[in-house]
């Protein structure tokens, strides 16, 4: 029988373990292949074609004789593109003022309404199935419909708030135009056009906040709780010490996600003011940057040389949420507690 010394025992094992690593990686592979591929060609190329367009000046492939993949202006290189939609006057500049506003307002709005609704659901014990399920209802909505019904609901004359207000003995509001002598505050062509939007964002975002939020509570250890109660730790306490710090990892996931999200927003704005972006009397002035993207590659298909305007906004958009999103997860190294 033949006697192999122990070293060279270990060479061969180390040997055929990293034969069995290589042969696991090149299957592993084999096997995302697929995934691989779609990606390159529908997420990976797109992008860097963005990139590329927003620095072309006068871009357009309707007019290319060379098909979509050589459609440059050769004399169009730079940053005309960039200068242009940030320029004094430019569309896009009321577009990313909209946008902020809808981020900085409805998202911590939203998170703070999921966090306390999720409590006091977690709270009640009887019908707590059938609650959970009637604010889980908006998710599964068509997302126009229920802003049809916003705007229904918002209706000069004869909408659902109007009604109560005039119940109440105060004035009609119209939301959805504004009251050109209110003042500044209730501008017509802004601030209510502008709650109605951000009210609808943030009921048609707390049923996914809520059954994330109302999952993690449920899994939190009772034991903390009853040694609160036990120290005669007061609720508002035991809330900001305990429910809170616990649920971190759940808020900033949810924080990341709905910055993200409502940088995007775009449906929300159709479905309640039109493919228009308008409220009443006005031109374009609940527009958001994804609405202004959409626009100029519609002005692209009807010959108006606007895509590099598109991709420029694109890029600033990808810019700022890569921004915010890099700084929550900073803070989120720094403040949730695993």
């Amino acid at each position: 029988m033949l006697c192999i010394p122990q070293s060279n025992r270990r060479k061969v094992a180390i040997i055929m373990v990293e034969g069995n690593k290589t042969k696991n990686f090149w299957r592993a592979m084999l096997y995302l292949s697929p995934a691989i591929i779609l990606l390159a060609v529908f997420t990976f190329y797109p992008v860097l074609q963005t990139f590329v367009i927003s620095f072309n000046y006068q871009y357009n492939y309707m007019l290319s004789s060379k098909g979509y993949f050589a459609p440059y202006n050769p004399e169009g290189w730079g940053i005309q593109n960039y200068i242009t939609i940030f320029s004094e006057g430019s569309p896009f500049l009321q577009c990313l003022l909209n946008t902020m506003i809808i981020v900085f307002v409805s998202v911590p709005i939203s998170i703070a309404l999921s966090l306390l609704i999720a409590v006091a659901l977690n709270s009640i014990k009887p019908l707590q199935k059938l609650l959970q399920t009637i604010f889980f209802l908006p998710y599964v909505t068509n997302t126009i419909a229920i802003g049809m019904v916003f705007s229904v609901m918002f209706e000069s004359q004869q909408g659902l708030m109007n009604t109560i207000l005039n119940t109440l003995g105060e004035g009609s509001i119209n939301w959805l135009g504004g009251n050109p002598d209110a003042g500044l505050l209730f501008d017509s062509q802004f601030f209510t056009s502008l709650v109605v939007l951000i009210s609808y964002i943030v009921w048609n975002s707390l049923p996914f906040k809520v059954i994330i939020l109302l999952s993690a509570l449920q899994s939190v250890d009772r034991q903390y709780y009853q040694a609160a109660q036990i120290d005669g730790t007061s609720k508002l306490r035991t809330f900001t010490k305990i429910t809170v710090p616990l649920l971190s990892p759940q808020i900033f996931y949810l924080l990341i996600t709905s910055f993200i999200g409502a940088f995007k927003e775009y449906t929300s704005v159709v479905a309640i003011f039109g493919n228009t972006a308008s409220s009443v009397g006005s031109h374009n002035n609940m527009a958001t940057v994804v609405w202004f993207i959409y626009d100029k590659i519609k002005g692209e298909g009807a010959g108006g040389k606007t895509m590099g305007y598109a991709s420029a906004g694109a890029v600033v958009l990808f810019l700022i949420i890569l921004f915010f999103t890099a700084i929550n997860k900073v803070i989120e190294k720094k403040k949730v507690h695993f």
